[in-house]
């Protein structure tokens, strides 16, 4: 069972709602974890910007960020800890305007984000061509699963 804690900390009109959320988290932890905590914070462009320079060193917002939750050495083996992999910070505005650049549904962009952030939750990486190859090939399958094309094949309309 996957359970998330949806927080809402943006004044974007079109988010998506706790059962998309949950939906697309299920598809993307499916045979990977299949029982797991996470929280998934909707997030400004400001709280995005803040974020991704504390933690990444980039004054910027972007779409989403993955923070993986670490056992304190104290807690590992308990319970109540034994399910949770972490947080996404996905930032509204900066989803919108990818899915508009990438002529992509709104919807199946926030798919997008909620499966890669998972997958970083998990481990997987894109930092060398191997490990990115990897994990967008996982992406197309369990994007896939929930009838969204590629999303790494920009529509050129």
């Amino acid at each position: 069972m996957i359970t998330i804690d949806m927080q809402i900390a943006s004044e974007h009109k079109e988010l998506p709602n706790q059962q998309q959320l949950t939906l697309w988290a299920q598809t993307a932890l499916q045979g990977l974890k299949d029982q797991a905590e996470l929280s998934i914070r909707i997030v400004d462009e400001s709280e995005s910007q803040q974020l991704n320079l504390e933690y990444r060193g980039k004054d910027k917002p972007t779409n989403v960020l993955s923070f993986p939750f670490e056992v304190p050495e104290a807690l590992v083996g308990l319970d109540e800890v034994g399910h949770l992999i972490g947080d996404l910070i996905i930032c509204a505005q900066v989803v919108a305007e990818e899915a508009k650049q990438q002529n992509k549904p709104l919807m199946h962009h926030w798919a997008h984000m909620v499966v890669h952030g998972c997958l970083h939750l998990l481990g997987y990486d894109h930092i060398t061509d191997e490990e990115a190859q990897v994990m967008e090939d996982l992406e197309r399958i369990i994007l896939s699963k929930l009838d969204i094309s590629d999303p790494y094949l920009l529509d050129e309309e």
